[in-house]
């Protein structure tokens, strides 16, 4: 069940659980964020307008300015009024807005800290995932991932991760492609064997820290799940 974390006049910072879909995906009939957001708050139906699917649904978004993976857990922010949607957007797409994860990897890197600069790019084959390739990072296409080790353990590692841009799979594209994939990620490390107890990708949006209408900074922290704490 999604908790709220903090809300003011502009916006409510959620924490959504894993294994909650943000939006209808256009494809599967399932419980959303967005539909939780509209039975709870239902003076908020209709802010942000509808994400299209390719199969031409039309899904509200219900004030969602951004979105996670299902598997992911943590911060999600939604806007309350049509004003502080299109302000929000406009700070997430200027990368005004500071996201940080928490991530368990396979292995252990070489340096304490570290930046990834690639391209993210779709792949033909299925499932649909997608790879990096390395750019400049003056390059328009790059992706940017900042990365520091937080704790070693003797087959794996976790890491605070800071991704610069927001593309698609980003963050288990880039870790997978340094070598350190998530771990338990269906996707990019399908052959390794899940550990530590994880029964989904080892990735949790721990806080967001952007500025409001107003100027003030503020700082919205998911608590970490309980996977990750045992």
């Amino acid at each position: 069940m999604p908790q709220v974390l903090s809300e003011n006049e502009w916006l409510i910072a959620i924490d959504k659980p894993a294994g909650l879909i943000v939006h209808s995906d256009g494809r599967t009939e399932e419980p959303s964020l967005a539909e939780w957001i509209a039975e709870n708050y239902p003076a908020h139906r209709g802010i942000g307008g509808d994400w299209v699917s390719p199969q031409g649904e039309h899904v509200p978004l219900n004030g969602l300015v951004h979105r996670l993976d299902r598997s992911t857990s943590g911060v999600v922010i939604a806007a309350k009024t049509q004003e502080a949607y299109d302000y929000l957007k406009k700070e997430f797409k200027e990368r005004h807005v500071e996201k940080k994860y928490l991530a368990f990897v396979y292995g252990t890197p070489t340096e304490s800290q570290g930046t990834i600069i690639a391209e993210i790019m779709r792949s033909s084959e299925k499932p649909k995932r997608w790879y990096a390739r390395p750019c400049d990072a003056d390059d328009p296409r790059a992706a940017i991932t900042d990365w520091k080790v937080v704790e070693k353990k003797d087959e794996a590692t976790l890491l605070e991760v800071t991704p610069k841009t927001g593309r698609t799979h980003q963050i288990r594209v880039h870790l997978s492609s340094i070598g350190h994939p998530i771990i338990a990620d269906h996707l990019y490390a399908a052959e390794r064997e899940a550990i530590l107890g994880f029964k989904r990708p080892a990735l949790h949006a721990k806080s967001i820290t952007l500025v409001l209408p107003d100027g003030k900074y503020e700082t919205y922290e998911a608590p970490v799940p309980e996977d990750f704490t045992s």
